[in-house]
């Protein structure tokens, strides 16, 4: 089954925090990224399987608009991410990852 990437960037921590928690309790994912874009814009991205991703992400957008101020910058999903762009973006399991990951 393809693995595909999901990604959520939100304006403010607690925005990205709600964003990550519903992502992870919604779908099968596992979060292989977090980290600053820019001036207070934070994204999390998760790795799992098409659908699950998809349900996923749909949760991280709920969430994270529904806090006080919260607002969701941006949102995207690749279905199957080639090779290349696995060994140069961060969005690869790792070994800080491994142990959540969902087969």
């Amino acid at each position: 089954m393809p693995m595909a990437v999901g990604v959520i960037e939100t304006l403010g921590f607690p925005s990205v925090l709600a964003a990550a928690d519903a992502m992870v309790k919604a779908a099968g994912v596992t979060i292989v990224y977090y980290g600053l874009a820019e001036s207070a814009r934070l994204l999390v991205a998760v790795r799992g399987h098409v659908a699950e991703v998809k349900t996923a992400v749909e949760a991280g957008i709920a969430a994270g608009e529904e806090v006080h101020g919260g607002q969701v910058i941006t949102h995207y999903i690749i279905p199957n991410p080639p090779e290349n762009v696995e060994t140069i973006l961060p969005i690869h399991f790792t070994p800080i990852s491994d142990p959540f990951r969902i087969f």
